[in-house]
C-alpha cells in the first residue's frame, strides 16, 4: 500500500485539523534487566525449559503497522494502529 508523506489531521493539542507527517513506527531495545524478561529468564533456566510451548509457526501472514503522526506545528505525536498489510510505502 502506498501513503502520503504528509496528510491534514486532527491534532489533540492544537484542537484542530493540522498537517502532520507520517511515519511507521518501530519497536525499541528490550531491555534485559525488566522485571518481566527477568521474570521470564528464571522461567526457562534449569530442568523443565519452556513454562509455555514455543511457537513453531506462524499463523498470520501479515502484521500491524503502527504509524506514528508528528504535528507541524506543535509537534505532538499521535500513534495509530493501522490496518494489516504486508509492505506500506510512504511517498514523498
Amino acid at each position: 500500500m502506498k501513503m502520503q508523506k504528509e496528510m491534514k489531521k486532527f491534532c489533540p493539542k492544537c484542537k484542530k485539523h493540522t498537517t502532520q507527517s507520517v511515519a511507521i513506527y518501530k519497536k525499541g531495545k528490550d531491555r534485559k534487566t525488566a522485571l518481566g524478561a527477568r521474570r521470564h529468564a528464571e522461567d526457562k533456566k534449569g530442568y523443565g525449559g519452556q513454562k509455555f510451548p514455543e511457537l513453531k509457526r506462524t499463523a498470520k501472514t501479515t502484521k500491524k503497522i503502527t504509524l506514528r503522526y508528528t504535528c507541524k506545528t506543535c509537534q505532538r505525536k499521535t500513534m495509530k494502529e493501522g490496518m494489516r498489510m504486508r509492505k506500506l510505502e510512504i511517498q514523498p
